[in-house]
């Protein structure tokens, strides 16, 4: 049910560009794919799906303020949003900080410090790479998968979505 709530107000705010709506929920299918994969469940599944439903929030404020949805926008704008809407909801002030922190910095790989950081990120690339023009440029892909991809089920996935083996 909290789930729902969230997703609600994700779709509420991605009115205005609902092709980040499509976007959102291809990286939450495939967050809990390589969830499912890796065996991740309980408190720690749920951040992550919060995550992954939450990661672009930003984007259309950036839009507004800056003309632009670029990552670096984004990530300034959308842990407010995130955290409005978390409090909102009433959870808890802890598992806000963490999922705020992966929001904000969610286009920056330096940052990566976890698990459920690294899923998000492997599951927003993924989208991001099957959009691409790249995906004639085997090589490159090859190093890109090599240099982001750290658990075995989002290695697994891109290669496969990519035709690499």
């Amino acid at each position: 049910m909290f789930i729902e709530k969230i997703t609600a107000e994700m779709r509420e705010i991605f009115k205005e560009i609902p092709y980040g709506i499509d976007h959102t929920l291809k990286v939450l299918s495939n967050a809990e794919n390589i969830m499912d994969g890796e065996g991740i469940g309980g408190d720690e599944r749920e951040l992550i799906v919060i995550v992954a439903i939450l990661h672009d929030i930003g984007a259309v404020e950036a839009l507004h303020k800056y003309g632009s949805i670029d990552g670096v926008y984004q990530e300034k704008e959308g842990p407010a949003i995130a955290r409005a809407i978390l409090h909102k909801l009433a959870y808890a002030n802890d598992k806000i900080d963490r999922i705020c922190y992966i929001i904000g910095n969610h286009h920056t790989p330096s940052k990566i410090d976890g698990l459920d950081f690294q899923i998000q990120w492997e599951a927003d690339l993924i989208e991001n790479l099957l959009g691409k023009e790249i995906k004639q440029d085997k090589e490159k892909l090859v190093d890109i998968i090599d240099k982001n991809f750290k658990t075995n089920t989002g290695r697994a996935m891109i290669s496969r979505l990519l035709g690499l083996g």
